[in-house]
């Protein structure tokens, strides 16, 4: 298969599966991309709807229609010259219960399981109660009342032992049924009964951890599985007493407590899992284990699936999804390079910030899209005033995190921080408050997401900058700590202190500050900072509006300057709106005065429906949202809604609902589409400022940027043609393909405005040019902009690629054509028009 060229992302569920993806193969090589971009499909949990909480490693996902649906998936594409690129999960896993057999080991034998290398888990926490346990935070009530409720129930299965807790489910330590097996034993008058419950109690120790001892350990209880399950099934007396002592257990709440307390886990009400959680998960999400993947073992049994895919032709690419998960990302990467081959195109999901750049030294070709999207979403925007309270809204959401969903993560740090300070007699005296405060303080100013420091490599002078950045404004924000543990603070995150626990606090740090910055900006502050929505995107700064064309230019003359292949996305799975509903919302940001006009009046018109609990920014949130996703049914509006003001966590949220609020919100949502007045007044709207057109104006241009910028055109599932779909799960609804092959295939394409056909026209014709003249956008290819000159100067995008095409967009829809002293200086030569579709014209250099 040839390089990859431009990507058709899918994500794949029980209802899109491996044979829907094949069915639409021919439809793809029609449309002129080179390769499927597959959401992760290795095993996942049951009913997972993203594949992003993968439960075996080894395994397609069953659901997806398994090897052999997968084998059809990849002769389908074959047969139609196209490859594929797919999304893997190296940072974590589902839990799942009995799903996840790594975990569940983890579980039955705590340190002495042949996985608990595999995991992060701290097995000596802070919290000196969980000291060899995990802590297993899935009880709806404290664990003494859900104890005495009688809703832990211990079951016997064959030989082996689980605690039922509802749906959820534990396995039983072996070594902890000596004494249930052993009075069983005394019941029957069984010998060999009476010599394996004596056997499981003598198991090695859960703290046995050596190799060696782990391997002898699982196959010594496994022998005493069998031989318990054995005789219980060929002595029904010896079934009947064993299952005598499970049912007096069951009765007694403290026998079950008993037996709970030796376990390999700790059962624990669901809030205890922000303050005391001891092993790392994928943001706050309990139920996403991390994986230590900077082990060589942990990343051979986890790769070996996807790395036979590559070896065997099946895949070209991989997208790494959170990279700045793991704890090294550059090691994990060149590990990876090493094992698909330098031919394979590999890029990472990471969210670039400002003027941050993905560091040289990764051997990738590029990242998933986010900067560019951020940067041609922020240069459709009419520049407003700069606000800098979206800054202090997400340093107050950081803090916020850092003391509620991620706090348990931020005690660890301290715990080494501690350690780290008292071994240098001019820190010793810091209190554990104030070390916790130091590094609260500093991770909330971090105007990136983390640094790579890393033990066996010097911080590089973005690390450097970073960090000292960060200290530097955190002494000025708390006078009240001494400058000096800033200072303290700065060195052992940039390896200047030598020592195991200051590499390792430098190495966890960039850990913590990721997860905090994904949760704070991403999922809180997004939510609650309205001014313009479509500015709310990752890697965006909803606070300074505008990109102006020179800066636009500036970064694709680095990409091109790099030979960057970065893939360029304008929609994901992630985004918080599609890109046409941005497009649209964007020119907003032209009509400033229209819009404060027409929110007035929807004030005015609804005070009718609106309930006294009801704020006016979640108000104006509703309002943005039906003019930029219009028409919008009300189960839409209102499922987007609850999400909204439940990741805002203002007055509501998803760990502490408030119904008052919830039902509210919904009403007034429900009230407002059912208002005959309300909808003719959102039309009437659309319709005198002209939104709808130019915000498909916006989207012509955004996709003819997208698709001939240097860099590998990503195209989502469904956005060929306009797409209106809000924030997750609302952007995974069905794609009707039967609709747009059709639309595909009509002659009279571009008349077709309302179902998009203009949309999918210039999708389909950029990349059949794009596979036609591949030299004109590869790697090689220059970019070049183009001098513009007169009154609507600003508003013209022009640039040449590879000397041989050239593409020029209007921006600012609402200002109507360019004024005629607006001139574009082209270049010499035999240009021919490829495109003229407004606003965008594209020209490629005939042979003279």
């Amino acid at each position: 298969m040839a390089g990859v060229g431009a990507t058709y992302r899918v994500q794949l569920h029980a209802g899109f599966t491996f044979d829907d993806a094949a069915s639409i193969a021919d439809y793809l090589a029609d449309l002129g991309v080179t390769h499927l971009y597959c959401s992760p499909y290795l095993q996942a949990a049951p009913g997972s709807t993203h594949g992003y909480d993968v439960v075996d490693h080894h395994r397609l996902n069953d659901e997806l229609g398994g090897e052999a649906a997968h084998a059809r998936m990849v002769a389908a594409l074959r047969a139609h010259g196209l490859g594929q690129v797919l999304d893997i999960v190296p940072n974590h896993m589902a839990l799942a219960g009995r799903a996840n057999a790594w975990w569940w080991d983890v579980l039955e034998n705590g340190p002495s399981s042949r996985y608990a290398s595999y995991f992060d888990i701290d097995w000596d926490p802070p919290e000196r109660k969980l000291i060899a346990q995990v802590l297993v935070p899935v009880l709806g009530d404290h664990y003494g009342r859900v104890l005495e409720a009688g809703e832990l129930q211990l079951v016997r299965e064959g030989g082996a032992f689980l605690v039922r807790y509802f749906d959820e489910e534990v396995p039983v330590s072996p070594r902890s049924l000596d004494d249930l097996v052993g009075r069983a034993a005394e019941r029957v008058g069984s010998d060999e009964l009476a010599s394996i419950g004596h056997a499981l109690g003598r198991l090695p120790h859960a703290l046995s951890t050596d190799r060696a001892s782990v391997i002898e350990r699982h196959r010594d209880k496994e022998v005493l599985r069998h031989r318990l399950a054995a005789l219980c099934e060929e002595q029904p007396e010896i079934a009947l007493a064993v299952d005598e002592e499970v049912k007096a257990t069951n009765e007694d709440a403290d026998a079950l407590d008993a037996l709970l307390s030796r376990q390999n886990y700790r059962l624990a009400y669901w809030r205890t899992a922000g303050r005391e959680l001891d092993y790392r998960r994928f943001f706050d999400i309990t139920s996403l284990a991390a994986l230590r993947t900077e082990d060589e073992e942990v990343f051979a049994d986890t790769h070996a699936l996807v790395l036979s895919l590559v070896a065997g032709g099946v895949l070209d690419g991989l997208r790494i999804d959170h990279v700045d998960g793991l704890r090294d990302p550059e090691g994990y990467l060149r590990r990876l390079r090493e094992a698909v081959g330098a031919s394979a195109f590999v890029v990472v999901e990471k969210i670039l910030e400002g003027e941050e750049r993905l560091p040289a030294s990764w051997p990738v070709e590029g990242t998933s899209g986010y900067d560019f999207l951020a940067q041609v979403n922020a240069l459709l925007h009419a520049p407003m005033d700069d606000d800098d309270s979206f800054d202090s809204m997400a340093r107050a959401a950081k803090h916020e995190v850092m003391r509620s969903s991620l706090a348990a993560d931020v005690e660890r740090l301290t715990e080494l921080f501690v350690v780290v300070a008292e071994r240098d007699r001019r820190h010793r005296d810091y209190t554990r408050s104030e070390l916790r405060d130091g590094l609260r303080e500093v991770i909330a100013e971090f105007d990136v997401y983390r640094t790579y420091v890393h033990r066996d490599r010097a911080p590089t002078a973005d690390d450097c900058r970073v960090v000292e950045a960060a200290a530097g404004r955190a002494m000025e924000r708390r006078p009240d700590l001494e400058p000096e543990l800033f200072r303290f603070l700065a060195d052992v995150l940039l390896l200047r202190r030598a020592g195991a626990a200051e590499a390792e606090l430098a190495e966890r740090f960039q850990q913590v500050s990721a997860p905090v910055m994904a949760k704070a900006v991403e999922d809180t502050a997004f939510y609650r900072y309205l001014r313009l929505v479509s500015l709310n995107e990752v890697g965006g700064d909803p606070g300074s509006s505008s990109l102006d064309v020179a800066a636009f230019h500036q970064r694709r003359i680095d990409d091109a300057a790099r030979g960057a292949r970065s893939l360029l996305a304008t929609s994901t799975h992630d985004t918080k709106r599609s890109e046409d509903v941005r497009a649209r919302l964007a020119v907003l940001s032209e009509i400033p005065e229209a819009w404060a006009a027409a929110m007035a009046a929807f004030f005015s018109h609804n005070a009718p429906h609106r309930p006294a609990v009801l704020d006016r920014p979640t108000e104006e949130l509703l309002y943005q949202t039906v003019v930029g996703a219009w028409p919008l049914p009300a189960g839409r509006l209102r499922a987007y809604m609850e999400k909204a003001t439940k990741e805002a966590g203002v007055h509501t949220s998803w760990v502490d609902p408030v119904d008052e609020y919830d039902s509210a919100v919904a009403s007034f949502a429900e009230a407002v589409i059912a208002d005959p007045g309300f909808v003719a007044m959102v039309e009437a709207f659309l319709a005198s400022s002209g939104l709808v057109d130019a915000g498909r104006r916006n989207s012509l241009l955004q996709v003819a940027l997208k698709l001939t910028s240097p860099g590998v055109p990503d195209v989502y599932q469904g956005n060929e043609v306009w797409d209106l779909s809000l924030v997750d799960p609302d952007n995974r609804r069905p794609v009707d393909y039967g609709a747009r092959r059709r639309l595909l295939a009509d002659p009279d394409l571009l008349d077709r405005v309302d179902e998009g056909g203009p949309k999918l026209w210039l999708v389909s014709r950029l990349l059949r040019l794009r596979a036609e003249r591949p030299w004109l956008f590869d790697g090689s290819a220059a970019y070049e902009p183009l001098a513009v000159t007169g009154p609507d100067a600003d508003r013209v995008v022009a640039f040449v690629r590879g000397s041989g095409l050239a593409v020029v967009g209007v921006r600012f829809p609402t200002r109507g054509p360019l004024d005629a002293g607006t001139h574009v200086a082209m270049p010499e030569g035999n240009w021919r028009q490829v495109v003229d579709l407004d606003p965008v014209s594209v020209y490629r250099r005939a042979p003279d």
